[in-house]
């Protein structure tokens, strides 16, 4: 129950992250500092809430790249010099609907 709760939560800020960049371009985004900063938040709450997820969960469900979400988060909280703002767009341009449609069925499913 828990990893679904944590699942649900993640979902939830993906689908907050979609809806913010939706119809936005590169150019558009990096001169939004709003929508930048709401934008990696949200993505570091994902990689946090990855982290969260029970180990066995994450090695049967190893389609998910757990590990990867709270690299970025990590990536994110201690980047002092400042977030790669061309990585973060490639990751809400290409990744994330990816993530959330695995998720999704991840989620349905348990």
């Amino acid at each position: 129950m828990k990893n679904k709760i944590i699942i649900e939560k993640i979902l939830k800020y993906i689908q907050k992250v979609l809806s913010y960049v939706e119809g936005a371009d590169y150019d558009s985004f990096v001169k939004n500092t709003m929508l930048v900063e709401a934008c990696v938040f949200n993505l570091g709450q994902i990689g946090e809430l990855a982290n969260k997820i029970d180990k066995g969960f994450e090695t049967q469900h190893s389609q998910i790249p757990w590990r990867v979400l709270y690299g970025l988060r990590n990536k994110i909280v201690h980047d002092y010099e400042g977030v790669n703002l061309t990585l973060i767009w490639e990751i809400l341009e290409t990744d994330l609907s990816e993530l959330n449609s695995q998720l999704q069925e991840l989620y349905d499913k348990i």
